[in-house]
């Protein structure tokens, strides 16, 4: 009983919260709910001894007990189904929730998949919209369909709300994919973005239209059924916001959102004409379930005009051209694909090299060049910032290409042509989180994912970018990995620098300083055409990198992870977390920030987009880009001690999972100031919080002229 009491009183304040919010939990709540915990173990214990057990060791013995129950039984069951919580008729449906049933049943099936039990709020949802949604059905008269309703696009995480299916008035197949929200009020943002609340609070989100037209095209593009055979299924998009009543103004349906409107119409709550005549002219014909089960039993699979748009957009980058070695490398790697694909065997190819050798360069140009010979390729990475910037380069459509290293749990063998892993560094243990369906939990390692969906793996990686302790991407690890599966490993060492003004010897003398790699470069010349300067205050840096940033050249202003990180004001507006004497600046907005003021990018478009320069970068936003000029604040994480060398300081640190990395920390955070210091193209600039180690980056400078 006193277990029960406890656990009760320790499950309270979790209570309907997300795993954000539990993140974010104030320090006393945190400091009680800790208490609490040691009350449960303090029981735990003392049951455990009156049974005669021994608590330390039943709890290793039992989680290996789970595993071998759930993960072993599960790992061999390859996921070859796209996930739907229900699939059926028009009629079906109307009957489940006329009589109640059909929240219930997408629980049941929703536990099923992920063996947790969905959000009450989304219950709530599902009861609410598909009631207004089976009015709609019923009103339309279309009773002879099919409908998939939380259908998951295949290779993603999104799932479509609800997917009609019918025959046109041709008697053509056709589809309609219908977004269903529940929102009463909105104001307007920018891009194809609208301000609503929710969750706890107001945040930016895609207009309804644009959403639902991306699901469209990523169907229409990767979706065999949608883009093969000579008469694919129609597919069109709406969304219905069956709460909505517009008002004067209106934001929802304003001027700025006409083109996406005209590409995916939404309906208010007092249009339910104009979505019955939509739905109507498309799906006249009913004879539904049987268009359903030829989308259900389709493939993904990238379309041919998808790899040509993909080409050709990357094609049109001068930025992307290649040079020297990184052409031989290129010939090679594409040589190393045709090889695999005429044997018919698994091939890995991993490509070493250091900042600015010009990796991702050659990575985005194979990846052009695949999709030109109509190879279904990849380009993926474990960094959101950096696949967030190339999807916005690319654009909405191309973007569906470049993926996630997690994003392959699911996936069948040999399901890509080409997989392409840039950034291979941030490969992480397994692709596993805390909401992870159970279905999907196969126990595999991420590489071994990547290297099983891929018929040919690409992987270009720097041994020395590893900043966070999670991510175990290294040469060695893919190539033992890609034997142990049987798989045929090359291996390419790039040299030459083609950041730094083509300085190999700046990179060199970084590694040398940082004591990361003993190099011949001990002292830097400061008569070198790469810029290296040292400011005296923090206002002096950021004045240089702004005056770069105004002569039409790239600049950056970014820092080591030694302040907090504050949510957005209620305004949207950011706090001025980082501080040095007068200085104060923001950090780059948080990951998933909500409501952000006009002019502030998302966190992970802080490299790309022009209002990056007012904020103040992590290592997490910056790894991955180049800059023209990249300014760095040094904090006091890292510091250089005469006769100790570096020494780092967990306490000045607010990463707080580099802090928690025990014997890993100063390599880690060592790592860190390498990729902050190694982001320029022309040059460097620095402030050091600590004097002792700007006295000793000063003793590694030189001056004269050759």
């Amino acid at each position: 009983m006193d277990i029960a009491i406890e656990a009760a009183e320790l499950g309270e304040p979790f209570l309907w919260r997300i795993s954000d919010e539990i993140k974010e939990m104030a320090p006393k709540e945190k400091e009680l709910s800790a208490e609490e915990l040691l009350g449960v173990a303090a029981y735990l214990s003392e049951m455990a001894d009156n049974l005669g057990g021994n608590l330390t060791e039943a709890i290793p013995q039992k989680l290996e007990k789970n595993a071998a129950k759930y993960l072993a039984a599960e790992a061999p069951k390859e996921v070859h189904h796209t996930m739907k919580l229900y699939s059926g008729s028009t009629t079906g449906l109307i009957d489940d929730s006329v009589h109640n049933r059909i929240a219930g049943k997408l629980s049941d099936a929703f536990f099923a998949h992920f063996r947790y039990q969905p959000q009450p709020s989304e219950v709530n949802s599902w009861r609410n919209s598909l009631r207004a949604m089976c009015l709609v059905f019923g009103h339309a008269e279309l009773l002879d369909h099919g409908v998939l309703l939380e259908y998951q696009l295949p290779q993603t995480s999104k799932r479509l709300d609800c997917l009609v299916s019918g025959r046109d008035g041709q008697g053509r197949d056709s589809a309609v994919i219908v977004e269903l929200k529940q929102w009463e009020t909105c104001q307007e943002a920018y891009g194809d973005k609208v301000v609503t609340f929710v969750g706890h609070g107001r945040r930016d989100v895609l207009h309804p239209s644009a959403q639902v037209y991306q699901y469209q095209c990523y169907l229409q593009d990767g979706h065999t059924a949608f883009h093969e055979d000579e008469e694919p299924v129609s597919l069109a998009s709406c969304a219905y916001l069956h709460n909505y009543e517009p008002v004067h103004p209106e934001a929802l349906f304003s001027a700025r959102y006409k083109e996406v409107l005209e590409l995916a119409p939404t309906f208010a709550a007092n249009q339910v004409e104009e979505l019955s005549g939509f739905l109507k002219s498309r799906l006249a014909k009913g004879n539904g379930e049987l268009v359903l089960q030829r989308i259900e039993k389709s493939q993904y699979k990238a379309s041919k005009k998808l790899l040509e748009h993909v080409s050709g957009i990357l094609a049109e980058k001068p930025e992307y051209t290649l040079l020297d070695e990184q052409m031989v490398v290129f010939e090679s790697v594409l040589n190393c694909v045709s090889e695999g694909f005429r044997e018919r065997a698994k091939r890995t190819v991993i490509i070493k090299g250091g900042p600015g050798t010009g990796k991702s360069v050659i990575a985005l140009n194979l990846m052009s060049r695949l999709a030109a010979l109509g190879l279904n390729a990849h380009y993926a990475t474990g960094s959101r910032a950096f696949t967030t910037t190339l999807r916005e380069i690319v654009g909405r459509r191309a973007s569906q290409q470049f993926k996630y290293f997690n994003g392959y749990i699911t996936a069948e063998r040999d399901a890509v042509d080409v997989i392409i892993g840039d950034e291979a560094h941030r490969i992480r243990v397994t692709s596993h989180s805390q909401w992870t369906p159970a279905a999907e939990r196969t126990g595999k390692p991420q590489i071994e994912e990547l290297l099983n969906a891929g018929k040919v793996t690409v992987f270009f990686v720097d041994d020395r970018q590893v900043v966070k302790p999670g991510e175990i991407g290294s040469s060695e690890y893919i190539r033992d990995a890609a034997q142990k599966l049987g798989s045929s490993v090359v291996e390419y060492q790039l040299e030459a620098q083609f950041r730094c003004s083509g300085s190999d010897g700046f990179i060199n003398w970084v590694n040398n300083t940082l004591e990361i790699e003993r190099t011949p470069n001990v002292l830097w010349n400061l008569e070198e055409s790469f810029e290296f300067r040292i400011a005296e205050s923090p206002e002096q840096l950021d004045g240089w990198i702004r005056e770069k940033a105004q002569n039409g050249q790239k600049a950056r202003l970014s820092a080591g992870f030694c302040w907090p990180w504050s949510k957005p004001k209620s305004d949207g507006t950011l706090v001025h977390d980082v501080h040095a004497g007068s200085f104060s600046r923001p950090w780059n907005a948080r990951p998933n920030a909500g409501h952000l003021a006009d002019g502030i990018p998302e966190s992970n478009l802080w490299a790309y987009d022009p209002g990056g320069i007012e904020q103040v970068g992590c290592v997490y936003t910056a790894q991955g880009f180049e800059f023209d000029y990249i300014g760095v604040i040094f904090g006091t994480d890292l510091v250089y001690r005469p006769g100790q060398g570096w020494v780092g300081d967990r306490n000045a640190s607010r990463d707080r999972d580099v802090r928690s990395s025990r014997d890993r920390f100063v390599d880690l955070v060592k790592n860190t100031y390498r990729v902050l210091l190694t982001r320029g193209m022309l040059g460097c600039y620095v402030h050091f919080q600590d004097k002792e180690t700007e006295n000793f980056f000063r003793s590694r400078l030189e001056r004269f002229s050759v």
